[in-house]
């Protein structure tokens, strides 16, 4: 299978969909930007934060779970860096649903996508302000305090240009790679002249010595699998920013394809030298597991900076989530499917409209802080795991109806291409609907997500039925 970014005999531009949501924005994203969103998407708060809560409770084998569901982030960026290279577009996937699914199925897209972002917005600005406190500076700031402050700084910066977004992810993305890259080069020190941390000697026996690889079985692997998804949740970010640059058709394959190795790298690598360095029972979820082993290597300052890093994860989240859900939005307002505002530009073709929409929800979250900031991560987590499920599976599914028509003669598939269509769309949906399975067997506050999921239907139904009148008037002179 080739990798070329040529297309194969592409389609006459008059039979290509035209998305109004692609008109308007400038193209100041460049390469380097790209590349570092797609680094920055693979590494975030899910990683830094929700590792140590999720090695305490699945032992070593999170590893495994890592592994497993970064091959199938990795099938569903492959599926949209497939429809990118077909058409860029700044709607991305609710796009793509659009042209291949009709409007119910690009609002459905899109709004499910926004339940993503806009409880994953609650979740950076909850863990910016959970890293924030680990400075004596801070501990005595309420929480809430903090998530506002976090949400007011990115907010600002996002508001300003693309240029802006794209510079502040670049050295967000640097700094966390090299945080990591710095935190592996000292934990392969660390094990292999078995220096002792805590009182621990890293190595092997530090896992065969704690009960191996499923110290409380295999179960509690599964059951952190829809965690483990949130953790990869910004993948499909490079897809939304492809219609902010010049020719992806050359930048996007190159980004794409670094993903799985960097999932091999970052996040199994960095679970298996956790493993190796402190038995599992020394991580917890109230701190970053990163920030745990160097707190206990009892090198001054370096617990503080590794912090500062995680710190730099949330904020770069949150600069991800306004950025993508102001353009989805968009996209969708100008067809009618989302409000009308939030569909407007400034001077610096920034939809701030739809990124102010989202920062809306954001204050809810400083309003879930301060009312429950114990279990606001975790409340918010789950919910943000429906949306992303559900963003997941309507990428395979807008692949596999382009993977259809193209059978069919209808459209051209680009060189650049999901390997094993049909089969990877299909088996990945069957992925998420298990982790859907495993989100209610795990009970708790996974069950009660599950079961917020006719409430969810409901809504968009009701949605639906409040914009279908304007969805029409404004699809009927594209018609």
């Amino acid at each position: 299978m080739s990798d070329r970014t040529m297309t194969e005999a592409p389609a006459p531009a008059s039979s290509r969909h035209v998305d109004a949501g692609d008109e308007g924005y400038s193209k100041d994203l460049k390469s380097r930007h790209i590349n570092m969103i797609a680094i920055g998407g693979a590494i975030g708060t899910g990683l830094f934060l929700g590792a140590g809560g999720r090695l305490a409770g699945a032992g070593p084998s999170l590893a495994i779970a890592y592994a497993v569901c970064g091959v199938f982030a990795f099938f569903v960026v492959r599926a949209l860096g497939e429809l990118v290279l077909y058409r860029p577009s700044s709607g991305a996937f609710v796009s793509y649903a659009r042209e291949f699914m009709g409007e119910k199925g690009a609002y459905t897209a899109g709004w499910l996508y926004f339940l993503n972002w806009s409880t994953t917005t609650v979740a950076d600005i909850t863990a910016a302000a959970v890293f924030a406190h680990y400075w004596s500076a801070f501990t005595d700031v309420p929480q809430w305090v903090l998530a506002f402050i976090a949400l007011a700084i990115v907010l600002t910066a996002n508001l300003i240009s693309v240029k802006y977004f794209g510079e502040m992810e670049f050295w967000f993305s640097i700094v966390k790679v090299s945080a990591l890259v710095i935190f592996m080069v000292v934990a392969i020190y660390l094990v292999a002249t078995s220096h002792p941390i805590d009182g621990h000697t890293p190595g092997l026996a530090t896992i065969t010595d704690n009960g191996g690889l499923f110290p409380s079985g295999v179960i509690p692997m599964l059951m952190v699998v829809q965690g483990v998804v949130f953790a990869y949740a910004s993948v499909e970010l490079c897809g939304v920013a492809a219609g902010e640059t010049e020719n992806p058709e050359k930048i996007m394959p190159k980004a794409i394809n670094s993903i799985m190795w960097r999932v091999g790298v970052f996040y199994v690598g960095s679970v298996v030298l956790l493993a190796l360095l402190l038995p599992y029972t020394a991580y917890s979820a109230d701190q970053s597991p990163f920030v745990t082993v160097f707190d206990k290597l009892g090198i001054p300052g370096t617990a503080g900076i590794m912090n500062l890093v995680v710190l730099t994860a949330a904020l770069s989240s949150l600069n991800s989530g306004l950025y993508s859900t102001g353009r989805i939005l968009r996209s969708m307002a100008l067809s009618g499917s989302a409000p009308k505002f939030t569909g407007v530009m400034n001077k610096g073709k920034v939809p701030y409209g739809g990124v102010l929409f989202t920062a809306a929800f954001g204050v809810a979250g400083v309003g879930l802080n301060y009312w429950m900031p114990g279990e606001a991560f975790e409340i918010v987590l789950n919910l943000a795991s429906i949306g992303i499920l559900g963003t997941w599976g309507m990428v395979m599914l807008c692949s596999l109806f382009f993977w259809h028509r193209s059978k069919n003669g209808l459209v051209s598939r680009p060189s650049y291409r999901l390997p094993w269509a049909p089969y990877t769309q299909i088996v990945t949906l069957l992925f998420l609907v298990t982790v859907l399975v495993l989100m209610w067997s795990d009970g708790g506050v996974g069950r009660t997500t599950v079961m917020l999921l006719p409430v969810i239907a409901a809504a968009l139904g009701g949605g639906w039925f409040l914009v279908r009148g304007r969805v029409a008037a404004l699809s009927a002179p594209r018609a």
